[in-house]
């Protein structure tokens, strides 16, 4: 149960809290989580990429998101998720998040306790002169030990929903680290995919250099026995050096994200050398993932489900700014011994004990319990508004990948058909060219051609799979799993 500010605080105060006592309320709006309206399915998953088997485009294959990286069947892949997840220093710093968020939690619910102290003194003092007794020493000892203690009693809820917050500030900073996990995981695959990506089209770029150089060579003889002139030469010149001038790009590519891999698993960069620098095959994960349904991506999505936790916590604060319109209620209490002699000190004559409550309230503070309010409500607006942005771009993340994924199959199948006939072409134009039916020309052409077609195929192959990537991290999987390992908190 909710209150509203009063509309005058003059109204009965005691009866106003015998009320809240008895029926345990709160002041502040109570939190419901907001209902969005969503799509009842993802758009582009109605297209289907061709050619694949007939229980994949019904969509049977289950959705497994808890490991997807080991839809890869990479043990390299494997490998560095697994050191990465405990190692990387963006997910040891949200984990340290939630530990001060929990912490924070125990700060608040401490708050409902009644407090409790002890004190020992002793004093020496000496009194003036013309104050002391004729007779007396105006030198004397004090001896003081005793207990204090102290109670809020939480009669509006304040500090009730002080702890609400700070319990959904927690559990917001475990959807953080959750959504670092994710972060990290989808940076690794993409990263790790690129890199092997990368690496397949240096394998083509270096053939092709290979068999550009031969002809190169193959040319210059002829134009030695006459058969060749300096026009193909220097044609076939041109096609090596061009094709030789994309190594250097590609090798920066591949250290540069080497060192980005190391640096993911809190490495110095060069530390995956050794490991990363040998060619290895482009790691394929299924042709189609289902994406489940939109209103299951709210529940996934830890990025969306923080959004949600801190809306909570800011509805929560605006019942903590709300509870300072109210009075406050303590209670207090000391109990001791005190005496000048230490002889005396343990004498029953010598205890002092006091208690009672107490009643403070703010009648005046020139609208700044009210401005706080007004702060706390425009902060909770925020927070929705944070949170509406957070659905709709987790839609849109799946409906972009989900395309992009899809697509790029379609453009893979259209290279793959356009590989296999730049190969037929080159061959033909060299048995042509040697048969004296066409000039040297068509060679450089229908080789160039062919080179490009299998580089473009290969960033096609390595486009599948960081799209495949992106998709898994757009759904919000793997951080179940990726949060055991890390370590509950």
């Amino acid at each position: 149960m909710a209150m509203n500010p009063p509309n005058s605080l003059a109204r009965s105060p005691l009866a106003v809290a015998f009320a809240l006592i008895v029926g345990g309320c709160a002041v502040g709006p109570d939190y419901h989580p907001p209902k969005m309206n969503l799509p009842p399915a993802f758009n582009a998953a109605t297209t289907v990429a061709p050619a694949q088997p007939d229980a994949v485009r019904s969509g049977e294959t289950p959705l497994h998101l808890e490991r997807w990286w080991e839809n890869f069947h990479d043990a390299m892949l494997d490998q560095l998720v697994a050191e990465a997840v405990a190692t990387n220093l963006d997910v040891r710093l949200a984990q340290a998040r939630v530990r001060e968020a929990r912490a924070q939690l125990a700060v608040n619910r401490a708050a409902l306790f009644p407090t409790l102290g002890s004190s020992a003194a002793y004093t020496r003092s000496r009194s003036s002169q013309a104050l002391a007794v004729p007779g007396e020493s105006s030198t004397f000892n004090l001896f003081q030990a005793g207990f204090d203690a102290g109670w809020e009693i939480d009669v509006f809820g304040g500090t009730r929903r002080q702890i609400e917050a700070a319990r959904d500030t927690l559990e917001a900073q475990i959807d953080a680290r959750r959504n670092a996990l994710v972060t990290l995981l989808g940076e690794i695959a993409q990263n790790y995919c690129s890199l092997r990506g990368y690496q397949q089209q240096l394998v083509i770029v270096s053939n092709n250099f290979a068999v550009q150089e031969d002809t190169l060579r193959l040319q210059k003889s002829k134009l030695q026995a006459g058969l060749a002139t300096d026009l193909d030469v220097a044609n076939a010149e041109a096609q090596a050096a061009s094709t030789e001038s994309q190594l250097p790009t590609l090798r920066t590519q591949i250290e540069q994200i080497i060192h980005q891999l190391s640096v993911l698993l809190d490495r110095e960069p060069a530390a995956l050398e050794t490991q990363l620098q040998p060619v290895a095959s482009l790691p394929e994960g299924p042709p189609t993932v289902p994406p489940g349904l939109p209103s299951e991506l709210l529940r996934r999505r830890p990025d969306v489900r923080q959004a949600e936790r801190q809306l909570a916590s800011a509805t929560a604060n605006i019942g903590v700014a709300t509870a300072e319109l109210y009075p406050k209620f303590n209670l207090t209490g000391a109990a001791g011994q005190e005496s000048l002699s230490l002889e005396t000190f343990a004498n029953a004559g010598n205890r002092f004990w006091s208690f009672g409550p107490t009643v403070t309230w703010r009648l005046f503070s020139a609208g700044q319990i009210r401005g706080n309010i007004r702060v706390q409500d425009a902060r909770q607006q925020e927070a929705f508004i944070q949170y509406r942005q957070a659905v709709l771009q987790s839609l849109q993340d799946v409906e972009n990948t989900l395309v992009a994924y899809t697509q790029e199959q379609f453009r893979r199948r259209s290279l793959q058909q356009a590989v296999d006939s730049a190969r037929r072409a080159a061959s033909l134009a060299i048995r042509l060219n040697s048969a004296g039916v066409v000039d040297f020309l068509n060679v450089l052409t229908a080789q160039q051609t062919l080179f490009q077609a299998e580089l473009q195929l290969a960033q096609s192959g390595q486009a599948i799979s960081t799209d495949l990537v992106a998709l898994y991290k757009a759904l919000g999987g793997g951080w179940e799993t990726s949060e055991e390992r890390a370590g509950r908190l």
